[in-house]
């Protein structure tokens, strides 16, 4: 009924809607995220179509992209016989992804990155605004502190410069080839790592002249590795790991039922 994956730590129900005993709506998400009466995960990701992807979030809410959810759904389009090749296309709200599945990696062209005109904001300091089918705001530092990450996440995500939200991440350029990041997602708060959050932090430390066009991006969860091709394309490549198929209980099925 369900799968559940993760990449480098960050986790995701994988599930075809027509599966489901009752469709999905943004009080359901909520309470198959809850990990203490649900199932628990970083978010839902739902197969829309014969390739395309819907993406909601621990709080109900919708995301447009997702790096990691991505390359998740299409780990899991293979593995349950959805694919017919281990090429294609990914199709999000953030825009279509093609991915290359070789067995427990996977890589997906990103796209390419869109610099918004913020520079700075009060109170946080030098800031850049990353938009890769989905929002971002990457705030680059000489050190990280998880501390400065939890205060300042939910600040940043629901800052008025960001009508609709945004990822949070501090970045560091570690070494040209090198990059550490911590993340704050808009509508699941701290993750251990996210994809589309590592494309961004590369992309802007890019953008100011600290990084080269190809890196490694370490998370608190693990690593991706990054480049740019020929177009200014993002390209991502890392792991994805089964966790459990899962079948829900009728006493669970029935509280998910009776929520609107």
């Amino acid at each position: 009924m369900l799968t559940k994956s993760h990449g480098l730590g960050n986790d995701y129900l994988v599930a075809d809607p027509a599966d489901l005993p009752f469709p999905v709506t943004p009080t359901r998400a909520r309470l198959l995220c809850d990990r203490h009466r649900g199932v628990g995960s970083d978010g839902i990701l739902l197969l829309d179509g014969t390739s395309g992807l819907r993406i909601i979030n621990p709080d109900g809410s919708e995301a447009e992209k997702s790096g990691n959810g991505i390359r998740i759904f299409a780990r899991w389009l293979v593995s349950s016989g959805r694919a017919a090749s281990s090429r294609f296309v990914v199709s999000t709200r953030g825009g279509d992804v093609p991915v290359i599945v070789e067995g427990h990696e996977v890589t997906a062209d990103m796209g390419a990155p869109r610099f918004g005109s913020l520079t700075e904001l009060d109170g946080i300091g030098q800031v850049v605004a990353v938009d890769l089918g989905n929002p971002h705001c990457v705030a680059p530092r000489h050190s990280l502190d998880i501390t400065e990450l939890r205060r300042l996440g939910p600040l940043i995500e629901h800052h008025q410069a960001f009508p609709d939200r945004t990822n949070v991440q501090l970045a560091r350029a570690v070494g040209r080839d090198r990059v550490e990041l911590l993340i704050w997602e808009r509508g699941a708060g701290e993750t251990q790592a996210s994809g589309s959050s590592a494309c961004a932090a590369f992309a802007a430390l890019h953008h100011l002249g600290l990084v080269d066009r190809a890196v490694t991006a370490s998370m608190p969860g693990g690593q991706l590795r990054l480049w740019l091709d020929e177009q200014d394309h993002i390209w991502m490549r890392g792991p994805v790991e089964e966790v459990a198929h899962i079948t829900l209980s009728s006493d669970l099925i029935a509280r998910l039922q009776a929520l609107p």
